[in-house]
């Protein structure tokens, strides 16, 4: 029996109660799903669950009592041993271990799909993350968002999201200037402008632009005039940063399904769109001769300006189009990944939604990262040998490679500074969190190996009461987990929830691999049990590749 499976259970048992009148209890304040949770203390049962004292106040007795009617019926029902009723009205069950077993099978048989859920289904989800500005390679922060953002992309489809993966290319204004004449400086032997862009990546794609314009037929840029040198310079430069970043974010198992240029906001008239859409809904004024948005009635600072008095449309303008495009595409939520750097943009991006008519929260979420920062030996890892003035996704990749690169990234709460130890993440030991998970999934697939060799065959039949050891128990209960945190993860946005349920079940695994045995001792023959522990074992198998499947991270057969 699956918590899930026990939680409708109980469900069902209240909506009895209700309809017989048993339990004072309206049938819509049951709720759906009653939760259920695993003990801290193994020895108060399998499960337990606090609906009593949630609903005794509405049935109009004492939490315990309430707690004695539904443990009463509860003890009859099919593969529970035990209910206890305990303190104030907790109710602790224990499952038979043929209950608890069959959990194993459900897995194995379940595959890839065990997991996942519904509770998404129906719902567009628009989902932009990294969304750098093509005049470098992808910073650090960059790289944390590539790894959360395809990891939480993960979650959502996992839990029936139809996802749109998105990244947003600034290409309209003043850094693509900068850009193009930091590489014609660099064409030219010259210094960076003051503003410009540094680093061995600018000197290398200075060259390139050249290369491709003699290899075309082309005269050489720096041989035209300045203006014409530097444009020839923008066109072909940003191509080229922008195929770069494309081919390292794929690399690292984070790819995109929609490229959004800024520029085609203003090009295509779409800022003039929305901001008609928004005058018409009585939002905007004009004033000292720009346009206006009135953010200030929904809870910002201070109204912000749409079109500036010389008729230049203004930053904030563009993200008014882009959400609004978004939505138009179908998107029912809008969420962005923003760095630390953003959190003061969040006011008047919810109070455009609200604009709009939509729903902050709802329509259009914001999440905020924290920085990032490289360790080696104790002291910072400061700069880039390539970029020059920051740490590139390649620079943490190439020291790492990209499972402990993305692991590192996702398993602390975007919200939190993160300091990454690249010695730690390159030692084969159990304090690297991404090789204790991995070495645990290579170590299941080891068994099974073994147990192929000793004759130990799942066809053989699964007898789920033979798991009758607590350290079957005990995994067998961290198993059941899975599917919830899979789901929290994906509602709360936080997929390093899921990085560190998967260090609990290695963790839990590596305890059962010490205690169970699934291959028989010299000539002992093959019993049940070593078929029942076989089948656990290539449980957790399942459940470790799935897990570290969301967060994009490989399951090793070898290690």
């Amino acid at each position: 029996m699956t918590p899930e499976e026990l939680a409708a259970l109980i469900r069902t048992t209240l909506l009895e109660a209700s309809a017989s009148g048993t339990l004072a209890l309206d049938a819509a304040d049951v709720p759906d799903p009653v939760r259920v949770e695993r003990p801290k203390n193994r020895d108060h049962g399998d499960w337990a669950t606090n609906v009593a004292l949630q609903l005794a106040r509405r049935a109009g007795v004492a939490p315990r009592e309430f707690a004695e009617v539904l443990a009463t019926t509860l003890r009859d029902a099919e593969g529970i041993e035990e209910v206890a009723v305990a303190g104030p009205g907790f109710i602790n069950i224990t499952l038979g271990a043929a209950s608890a077993g069959q959990l194993a099978a459900t897995i194995v048989e379940a595959g890839e799909s065990f997991g996942t859920n519904t509770s998404l289904s129906g719902t567009h989800i628009n989902l932009e993350y990294v969304s750098a500005n093509p005049t470098g390679p992808v910073h650090l922060g960059g790289a944390r968002w590539a790894a959360v953002g395809d990891s939480l992309a993960r979650l959502m489809q996992a839990s029936g999201g139809q996802v749109t993966r998105e990244y947003y290319f600034n290409d309209h204004g003043s850094q693509i200037d900068r850009f193009a004449r930091s590489l014609y400086a660099r064409a030219m032997g010259h210094e960076a402008p003051e503003d410009g862009y540094g680093g061995q990546y600018i000197a290398e794609i200075a060259d390139q632009v050249r290369h491709d314009a003699l290899a075309a037929g082309e005269p050489d840029p720096v041989t035209l005039p300045e203006e014409d040198a530097v444009e020839a310079f923008r066109a072909r430069g940003v191509d080229l940063m922008f195929d770069e970043i494309k081919q390292r974010l794929h690399s690292f198992r984070s790819d995109f399904d929609v490229f959004f240029h800024e520029d085609s906001l203003h090009s295509s008239g779409a800022v003039a769109r929305a901001i008609e859409v928004l005058r018409e809904r009585g939002e905007v004024f004009d004033e000292d001769g720009a346009v206006w948005l009135r953010t200030t009635d929904y809870g910002d600072d201070k109204d912000r300006v749409l079109i500036k008095s010389d008729g230049q449309a203004a930053y904030f303008a563009g993200d008014v189009a882009y959400y609004l495009d978004k939505r138009r595409r179908g998107a029912d939520v809008a969420i962005y990944l923003l760095g630390a750097d953003h959190h003061g943009y969040i006011g008047r991006m919810m109070a455009m939604c609200e604009a709009f008519g939509d729903t902050p929260g709802v329509n259009m979420q914001i999440l905020i990262g924290q920085m990032v920062n490289l360790v080696r030996d104790g002291q910072p890892v400061r700069m880039s040998k390539r970029a020059g003035t920051i740490v590139t996704l390649d620079d943490l990749v190439d020291a790492v490679g990209v499972d402990a690169a993305r692991y590192a990234l996702v398993r602390v709460s975007m919200d939190s500074n993160l300091d990454i130890d690249l010695d730690l993440l390159t030692s084969h030991s159990n304090e690297n969190p991404v090789y204790y998970v991995q070495y645990a999934h290579a170590r299941t697939r080891n068994v099974a190996r073994n147990a192929a060799e000793h004759g130990v065959d799942r066809e053989a039949g699964f007898d789920p009461a033979a798991l009758d050891h607590p350290a079957d128990g005990d995994l067998l209960g961290v198993l059941a987990q899975f599917p919830a945190q899979v789901a929290q993860a994906a509602e709360l946005r936080e997929p390093h929830r899921v990085a560190r349920y998967l260090e609990q079940l290695a963790a839990a695994y590596h305890a059962w691999y010490g205690q169970c045995r699934v291959t028989p001792r010299g000539e002992e023959p093959v019993t049940p049990g070593h078929v029942a522990r076989l089948w656990l074992n290539d449980a957790v198998t399942q459940v470790l590749r799935n897990g570290l499947g969301l967060l994009g991270v490989e399951a090793p057969e070898r290690m």
